[in-house]
């Protein structure tokens, strides 16, 4: 019965999060999410008591597959100090392969892709949801990288110059990835 109750919550949470990528958080309500899985309303609230209920289990499923991806690339983890250390002695293809990981992870993995546009939409109405754009997709790993990068070159300006050209590649990157598409 367990396992029944854990894909029916499973599946309110992938629909929900579908919905708020496509609609917005605020955009969506407790009765658009019932109606896409075709039950009632009480039914949802059996197993989510709120629309806020859901969107914290959305993001503590996102901290569990972030932690699931560090483990199974074997990824260090622990205190900042620690990490940097590991990673001064990891293999570069190892962390090539994981970063490649990563990318793939927010860009086609349906569930963080979601995740990743509803905050992309939401970020500008709502303070809540701008702080976790910020956490999950801007300042937060600029930050952590930042940390990272001063911890293996031990000089935070050296850091903070790698993390510009690193970001100014990113641009780049981006912008003629977009112009690719627009061309097709």
């Amino acid at each position: 019965m367990e396992s029944k109750e854990k894909n029916t919550k499973e599946k309110i949470l992938e629909e929900a999060l579908k919905l708020f990528a496509q609609s917005g958080y605020m955009g969506t309500s407790m009765n658009d999410i019932a109606s896409k899985l075709g039950v009632t309303k009480a039914a949802l609230y059996k197993h989510y008591k709120s629309k806020q209920e859901i969107l914290d289990s959305i993001i503590e499923k996102m901290k569990e597959l972030d932690i699931e991806r560090a483990k199974q690339y074997e990824m260090p983890e622990g205190d900042l100090e620690k990490v940097t250390a590991e990673y001064k002695e990891m293999a570069f293809d190892k962390i090539k392969q994981f970063t490649k990981v990563q990318f793939l992870h927010w860009t086609e993995e349906e569930f963080s892709s979601c995740f990743r546009k509803m905050l992309t939409l939401e970020q500008y109405r709502e303070p809540q949801m701008a702080q976790l754009y910020q956490n999950y997709l801007a300042s937060g790993p600029l930050t952590y990288m930042e940390a990272l990068f001063s911890g293996m070159l031990g000089d935070a300006g050296k850091a903070r110059q790698h993390l510009i050209f690193m970001d100014l590649f990113f641009c780049f990157t981006a912008y003629m990835m977009e112009q690719e598409t627009r061309a097709m």
